[in-house]
């Protein structure tokens, strides 16, 4: 059924916000493998992807005239087809091209081509659009956490890794602080959060890295470290790796749109969590340490701060 669904974003006229959202939906859908029939919710989904609920409802009406999901008046939406079938319909929904002012605002940020600090005005004239425009962009970026407004007029860009050495010292930081955490005193595994885990890194390492999009990728690159940070029961251990997280996402998009060693990579994942699994935490520390040295050598590379970011 997947691979017969097609999309039409046009054809709803669904606003820039409202596409983002639907793109958002089908992308958690996968990234927690639901199977067909399971139920969706308004403000579930609104807390999920920190979002109001307006966009969600009018994103869920779009999926459910797709295909993707069920309406029931009294009981509300229920996916169509599980998570698992959902790759012809993924691949669909996101091969229409990335917003182009968001693309360029992220390659240009990479390459620090803009200015730290900026009023709405100066981005109005350099991109030729509109307030209306640029604010729906903003806010976006302000969601994913590299730009903040600041207290008085304009904004201003988050620290981002945005350079060959930037980049190897986040790793070189990551391969002593994530094994660490694994081998806290106060480190207690959830079954639950591992099984959900476990279940994506499959799911990547069976095919799905072929069809997931570089955003989908790596925001399941990062729910992997940031569940096993959680288990270490250390709250500062959770904020470094989430800090991390947001420090190198446009510079991991690039990375993920190279979807070879994708498959490796959930190996690897699956690896440690096996060890997890077995309760030997010594050789999971081992194993990350090892993990995040392997990618530390075959991802840092200087070209990735002068190409622009790909679709997302």
């Amino acid at each position: 059924m997947g691979d017969r669904l097609k999309v039409s974003y046009r054809s709803m006229n669904l606003s820039a916000l409202q596409t983002r959202v639907a793109r958002d939906i089908v992308a958690y859908v996968r990234q927690e493998q639901f199977e067909e029939g399971h139920h969706l919710t308004e403000l579930g989904l609104a807390k999920v992807l920190n979002t109001s609920r307006s966009p969600v409802k009018f994103a869920m009406q779009f999926l459910a005239e797709q295909g993707m999901l069920t309406y029931d008046r009294n009981r509300g939406f229920f996916l169509a087809l599980s998570a698992k079938d959902m790759a012809g319909f993924a691949q669909s929904l996101f091969e229409e091209a990335e917003d182009p002012l968001y693309v360029q605002i992220a390659s240009m940020r990479l390459q620090r081509k803009l200015p730290e600090q900026f009023a709405e005005t100066d981005l109005m004239r350099l991109f030729d659009v509109t307030r209306a425009t640029l604010r729906v962009v903003l806010m976006r970026i302000q969601q994913e956490g590299w730009i903040e407004q600041r207290a008085g007029q304009g904004w201003q860009f988050l620290p981002i890794i945005d350079s060959v050495q930037a980049y190897e010292e986040s790793y070189t930081f990551r391969a002593i602080i994530e094994p660490a955490a694994l081998l806290a005193p106060t480190f207690m595994v959830d079954a639950e959060a591992l099984g959900r885990c476990r279940r994506q890194q499959e799911y990547i390492a069976q095919g799905g890295y072929l069809t997931m999009t570089p955003r989908e990728l790596f925001e399941a690159n990062a729910q992997f470290h940031e569940t096993l940070a959680t288990f270490s029961g250390n709250r500062f251990h959770l904020q470094t790796v989430r800090r991390l997280d947001g420090l190198r996402r446009l510079v991991e998009y690039q990375q993920a749109s190279q979807r070879t060693p994708r498959k490796e990579h959930a190996e690897e994942h699956l690896e440690i969590l096996a060890l997890l699994e077995a309760g030997d935490r010594l050789a999971a520390a081992d194993r990350m340490r090892r993990h995040l040295e392997h990618a530390r050598q075959h991802k840092v590379l200087s070209g990735l701060f002068t190409a622009s970011i790909p679709d997302m």
